[in-house]
């Protein structure tokens, strides 16, 4: 851990071009209305953009860019790779048809013991900027962990929050779940290769993508909230399968909604909170 603590402070600036190609193939992914140039880029549509194009020479086992070989992120040796959370703050619009800056800094770097074993947890905040203007803060959190042990205890299910006031049930398929890869340029071998998802990280099916949770959960406390959303924050808590329905919740109380998605078992797979 030494060494990864050299990755504090690390950054990188990349350029990119809103289309309005790419997000009309976004609006096909989520069914939703297909904005035009000059439209702003619905809130977590940004995840789309920005990503490391890296040839597959320079791809870990699991799909992923190698740590330390390519990208920003730091040379952990744990295998496992998830993307955990995050807080994000929606400052101005991001206008489709404009050239966005996104700068990323390694703010911080944890070493934990859990129930699983070792965890490093990577907080990057990714900031973009519309010429010199602020248009999102993010605080994105990545767990890496160890391969899973025979022996491991299952972890415990968590109990959700009580009293929705609105409820969804989700139905995953694997075109949507192929779809949003593919758009993200998510090469993580989890959400489409169900033998590795099961042989080697132990999953028991295709794992639902947790950034295309926390877009359910946050279309969802807008439309409890009828109103813009300035902040929002995400926890992963339980993974969610492409092949098991799950619900989303949530509930309003004064300025702040929580929202929450749920296991077929009805425990909490993600917690989340905006305001």
């Amino acid at each position: 851990m030494t060494d990864l603590q050299n990755w504090l402070g690390k950054s990188e600036t990349k350029t990119a071009f809103i289309d309005s190609r790419q997000a009309e193939l976004l609006a096909a992914t989520f069914n939703s209305d297909i904005p035009k140039k000059g439209d702003a880029l619905p809130p977590c549509w940004h995840w789309a953009w920005f990503n490391d194009a890296i040839p597959p020479s320079q791809l870990g086992r699991d799909g992923h860019p190698k740590r330390g070989l390519s990208g920003l992120l730091p040379p952990s040796p744990l295998p496992r790779r998830m993307w955990a959370g995050g807080r994000i703050e929606f400052i101005k619009p991001v206008i489709i048809g404009k050239e966005i800056t996104k700068k990323s800094t390694i703010e911080k770097i944890a070493e934990k013991t859990g129930s699983t074993g070792a965890l490093c947890i990577v907080t990057t905040l990714h900031e973009l900027f519309d010429e010199d203007e602020l248009c999102i803060r993010e605080h994105q959190n990545l767990v890496f962990r160890e391969d899973p042990k025979p022996d491991t205890p299952k972890p415990q299910q968590i109990a959700p929050p009580q009293n929705a006031q609105v409820s969804h049930s989700v139905t995953p398929d694997t075109i949507t779940m192929f779809r949003y890869s593919a758009l993200t340029f998510n090469g993580h071998r989890i959400h489409y290769d169900i033998d590795y998802a099961r042989d080697i990280e132990g999953y028991k099916g295709l794992v639902f993508h947790a950034p295309l949770t926390a877009t359910l959960l946050f279309e969802l406390a807008t439309q409890i909230a009828d109103k813009s959303i300035s902040q929002f924050s995400y926890r992963a808590t339980a993974p969610l399968f492409g092949h098991q329905d799950f619900s989303i919740h949530g509930k309003k109380d004064g300025d702040k909604i929580t929202v929450w998605a749920q296991t077929p078992t009805g425990g909490q797979a993600m917690i989340g909170e905006a305001k």
